[in-house]
């Protein structure tokens, strides 16, 4: 286990590194490699350690410099994102009732309920912002199966997210990756965008602990 772990935090660390490697080694199936770790990372719960918002900025730097087709593995990695949620979603949406039918001490069937009213409330942004939070783009849609969300709204804003997310960072890559201060320090600027992206997922908690305690008080 030590070595595994050993070894993601070296991937991450390094990220830049092994995916110049993995495209110069391995063409084409670097491309796949590279859609089964968004695929991954958004349609299975257990992966939500792997690298998405970095990976997709380091490759779009690479795009820049003519190392990978930019325009195909843009469609691949979007491809990937969006079948990933589709994935998590529908599997979710089988377990839930599952799960929930024995009403467990910590599963009841009202924590269903109301996790089916706040996705038909609140599921569109839900599932459009989760994307660009880290961790939470891997839970969303698996939580947002078990609700029992919509399939249309949740398809539209999955598709919406995906795209918008891929993007933003490929386009973020192609721009600045390349950039000296940005390319001699990539250590950094990984960590930073985690970092940055796990604000508002903070900021939000802050803002929900403070209403559930004014609410509490009342």
């Amino acid at each position: 286990m030590e070595i595994s772990w050993h070894l993601i935090w070296d991937i991450i660390i390094h990220l830049n590194d092994y995916l110049v490697l993995l495209i110069q080694n391995y063409g084409n199936i670097a491309y796949m490699i590279i859609f089964l770790i968004i695929f991954c990372e958004t349609g299975l719960v257990i992966f939500p350690f792997l690298p998405g918002d970095s990976m997709i900025f380091i490759i779009g730097a690479l795009g820049a410099n003519g190392e990978i087709n930019l325009l195909l593995i843009a469609g691949l990695m979007m491809a990937a994102a969006i079948l990933g949620n589709e994935v998590n979603f529908r599997i979710g949406r089988y377990l839930g009732p599952i799960v929930f039918e024995k009403d467990f001490r910590f599963l009841k069937k009202e924590y269903l309920y109301q996790t089916q009213e706040f996705f038909a409330r609140h599921g569109n942004k839900t599932i459009f912002l989760a994307r660009f939070f880290p961790i939470i783009r891997t839970f969303a849609p698996f939580i947002a199966g078990v609700g029992n969300m919509n399939r249309r709204v949740f398809t539209i804003f999955n598709g919406l997210g995906s795209i918008c997310w891929v993007l933003i960072f490929l386009l973020g890559g192609y721009v600045f990756g390349n950039i000296p201060q940005v390319e001699n320090n990539f250590t950094l600027c990984i960590f930073g965008i985690i970092f940055i992206t796990m604000i508002p997922a903070f900021l939000a908690a802050l803002k929900a602990r403070r209403d559930s305690k004014k609410a509490s008080s009342r």
